[in-house]
C-alpha cells in the first residue's frame, strides 16, 4: 500500500502538532504556510536586540502543554517552564490591589483582608470548580463531536447544566461572591480567548480555577520560542515545510479533496487539514457561513531601559468593566474608559533585551472589525500612553528607547477573521457541538486545527485540537484501509469459489 499523503494547510501551532502525530503514524504530511515564517499567532516583536512575544504571554494548562509535545516527540530539554509564585495583581481604581495565587491557603487570606466576608464563597468555588473541571476535561475538552449524535447524549446534557451553560462566567461568579470586584476577577478571564466575561457561558469559568489548580507558567525565551523548536523537528522528521505557499484552489472528486493548487503547482493529496483561522477555509470552499469574531486588540511594546518593579501579569481595571465590554463586544466602539493587560517578563528572562534593559507589552481590549480605522485614533493611544504612565509604568514615555503598536486593523490584514484576535467568539452557539469540528465540511477528508476550532482558543487548547484532528484521520484512514481489505478478501473468495 501506498502511504497516503496529507496536506496541512498552515505552519500555525496547531498544523504542525498534527503534522508530528501524523507523521509518526507513518503518513507523509506536507505544511504549505501562507506566510515566510511558522508559528501563526506564535511570534516575537524583534528590534535592537529586543525580543518579546507578539501574541499569547500566559501559559495555562501546563500539563496538557507538556503531554502533547512529548507525545509529538519534543524532547523535553529542547524547551522549559518557569511557573510563577504570583499568578497576577488586579489593580482596582479605588485602590485595591488584588493578587492571585496558585495556593488556596495564601488566596484565602487575601480575600481575608481585602474583602472580609467573602472567605466562604471563596471555598465554595474552589469545591464547586474541581468537580467541574474535571467533569468539563472530560466531557468537552477531550472530544470531539463530528457526529452531532455523539454530543446530544442525556449525559452530556446533564453536564452542560451541571457547568451552567445556561449563565454567564459573570453570573456564575456572583453566586460566589457578593463583591462585584471579586465578580470580575473571577470572569475577566474570558478575554484570554476574546470573550465577553457578561454573555460567554459559565463553563468557561473553568479557565480561572485553572490557574489555581495548574499554576501559570512562562516559556524560557519566550512562547514564540516553540516554534524553533518544532521546525526543527518536523525537519528532523523528514516533513516538508513549504513556506510563502498559499493553497489558493481545492479540487473535489466524489464528495472528497483529491488534490490543492500551490503557487499555481496541483498537488495530489488523500487528506486536507486546515490550519488558518478557520473562517478563512470559505475563500477556497466558497461557502457563506457567518461567525461572530472574538474581540480584537490594541497591543503596545516597548523596549525600555532599566526595569520596572511590578508583578510578571497586571490586570489594571475600569471605573466601568460592564461599560467597557459593552462598548467592545456591542456598541463596537472605541473604548472611553478601558481596562488593560500588562506583561514585563524581563523581570524573569534576561535574554529578552539588552543588558540593564527590558521589554514591556501592553493589551487593551477593543471592537474587532474593519469599521474603526485605527490609524485614526490617535487621540486614543495617547490617552492610554497617559493612563499607562499613571497607572502602571511612571515616566515610560522617558524611559523608552522604541514603541510598537498592531491593532485590530493589523490583525485582519494577516488573516485572523475580522481582525479578532483569538478566533471566533467563545458564545454558547460557537461552544461545544455548535463550534466548527475537527470535520468541519460535508469533504470525508478535510479536517480542521486551530482556534476557532472545537475545543477553543489558547495554545495548550489550540495543541489538543491537533490531537483530535490527528486521532480522528488516523482513526478514518485505518477505517478505509480495513474495509479496502475486507473488500480485497471478498474478491479474493469469489475468485477461488469460481475456479
Amino acid at each position: 500500500m501506498t502511504t497516503q499523503h496529507i496536506a496541512i494547510a498552515g505552519a500555525g501551532i496547531g498544523g504542525m502538532i498534527t503534522a508530528l502525530l501524523l507523521k509518526k503514524q507513518g503518513f507523509d504530511v506536507s505544511i504549505f504556510e501562507k506566510e515566510k515564517r511558522a508559528g501563526g499567532r506564535l511570534a516575537f516583536i524583534e528590534r535592537e536586540g529586543y525580543r518579546i512575544d507578539k501574541g499569547p504571554t500566559i501559559v495555562l494548562l501546563p500539563e496538557m502543554l507538556t503531554e502533547i509535545l512529548e507525545e509529538a516527540g519534543v524532547p523535553k530539554e529542547a524547551w522549559g517552564l518557569i511557573e510563577l509564585d504570583t499568578l497576577y495583581s488586579i489593580h482596582f481604581r479605588d485602590g485595591t490591589v488584588y493578587r492571585k495565587h496558585r495556593d488556596a491557603t495564601v488566596q484565602k487570606r487575601e480575600i481575608a483582608s481585602l474583602f472580609p466576608g467573602q472567605e466562604e464563597g471563596f471555598d465554595r468555588y474552589m469545591e464547586e470548580m474541581q468537580k467541574s473541571f474535571k467533569l468539563g476535561k472530560a466531557s468537552f475538552l477531550e472530544k470531539s463531536f463530528t457526529k452531532k449524535k455523539h454530543f446530544w447524549t442525556w449525559k452530556n446534557i446533564a453536564s452542560l447544566w451541571r457547568l451552567k451553560a445556561y449563565q454567564s462566567t459573570k453570573k456564575y461568579a456572583s453566586t460566589f461572591f457578593s463583591d462585584t470586584r471579586l465578580q470580575e476577577a473571577y470572569s475577566l478571564q474570558t478575554l484570554y480567548i476574546g470573550g465577553n466575561p457578561q454573555t460567554a457561558p459559565a463553563m468557561y469559568s473553568l479557565i480561572p480555577y485553572s490557574e489555581h489548580e495548574h499554576g501559570i507558567h512562562y516559556v524560557k525565551g519566550g512562547y514564540a520560542s516553540l516554534v524553533d523548536v518544532l521546525v526543527q523537528q518536523i525537519e528532523e522528521n523528514g516533513i516538508r515545510l513549504h513556506l510563502d505557499s498559499k493553497v489558493e484552489e481545492i479540487e473535489k472528486v466524489g464528495g472528497m479533496v483529491a488534490s490543492i493548487n500551490v503557487r499555481g503547482r496541483k498537488i495530489k493529496i488523500d487528506g486536507l487539514v486546515w490550519n488558518g483561522d478557520f473562517p478563512s477555509i470559505q475563500e477556497v470552499t466558497k461557502e457563506q457561513r457567518k461567525y461572530t469574531p472574538s474581540s480584537g486588540c490594541i497591543r503596545f511594546y516597548f523596549g525600555v531601559k532599566g526595569r520596572y518593579d511590578t508583578d510578571v501579569h497586571q490586570f489594571f481595571m475600569s471605573n466601568d468593566f460592564e461599560r467597557h465590554m459593552k462598548e467592545v463586544f456591542k456598541e463596537k466602539s472605541v473604548p472611553t474608559d478601558p481596562s488593560f493587560y500588562t506583561f514585563n517578563p524581563s523581570l524573569i528572562d534576561e535574554s529578552l533585551a539588552p543588558v540593564g534593559k527590558s521589554v514591556l507589552y501592553v493589551l487593551v481590549p477593543v471592537p474587532s472589525g474593519s469599521h474603526i480605522d485605527w490609524s485614526s485614533e490617535k487621540e486614543f493611544i495617547n490617552r492610554m500612553m497617559d493612563r499607562l504612565e499613571a497607572e502602571a509604568f511612571p515616566k515610560l514615555r522617558e524611559k523608552m528607547e522604541w514603541m510598537e503598536v498592531q491593532t485590530p486593523n493589523d490583525a485582519e490584514v494577516e488573516g485572523l477573521y475580522q481582525g479578532g484576535s483569538f478566533g471566533i467568539a467563545p458564545e454558547l452557539f460557537q461552544s461545544g457541538v455548535f463550534r466548527p469540528q475537527v470535520k468541519p465540511t460535508q469533504w470525508k477528508n478535510v479536517y480542521a486545527t486551530g482556534a476557532s476550532v472545537h475545543p477553543g482558543g489558547g495554545i495548550p487548547i489550540v495543541m489538543q485540537s491537533a490531537r483530535l484532528a490527528a486521532n480522528q484521520i488516523i482513526a478514518d484512514f485505518a477505517h478505509n484501509s480495513s474495509t479496502k481489505d475486507v473488500n480485497l478478501h471478498e474478491r479474493i473468495g469469489e475468485s477461488i469459489s469460481t475456479l
